[in-house]
């Protein structure tokens, strides 16, 4: 059965290539969040995350560590280099959400709205004709 791009598997990884994760679902709820924890555990000033079907998501190579940020929110992260690499939340337990950044293809993949957009610093201006949602809905 013959694909298209938007349904074709997308890659990614850390920055030193100890992870490799497979994408095999369309890329199309991608998000900038502008949450504190988002901020702390990335050290940037926002995270752009692509959600995903949990089941969609594979390791190819390696294995993440994983941060329990929270009581429902699992970070995985590389120890090589400390990439920050995807976002497990119980609250939407049948999906996972990737950085978008660790795509080899991010270029392509355009954020569509922001989330958490009440924490956004005062200060940073960014796609600001994306819709917003105050704090996160699930």
């Amino acid at each position: 059965m013959a694909t298209g791009p938007q349904q074709d598997a997308h890659q990614g990884g850390c920055l030193c290539g100890q992870l490799r994760y497979r994408i095999s679902a369309a890329l199309e709820d991608i998000a900038h969040c502008h949450c504190r924890m988002c901020r702390k555990a990335s050290g940037g000033i926002v995270t752009t995350w692509v959600t995903v079907p949990l089941a969609a998501v594979q390791w190819i190579h390696g294995t993440p560590r994983t941060f329990a940020s929270s009581t429902h929110t699992t970070r995985y992260f590389c120890a090589g280099c400390g990439a920050q690499l995807a976002l497990y939340t119980q609250r939407a337990a049948d999906t996972i959400d990737i950085t978008v950044a660790t795509l080899d293809d991010a270029a392509r993949h355009p954020a569509n709205r922001h989330i958490w957009y009440d924490s956004r610093l005062p200060w940073l201006h960014l796609d600001e004709e994306l819709p917003h949602e105050e704090q996160e809905l699930y």
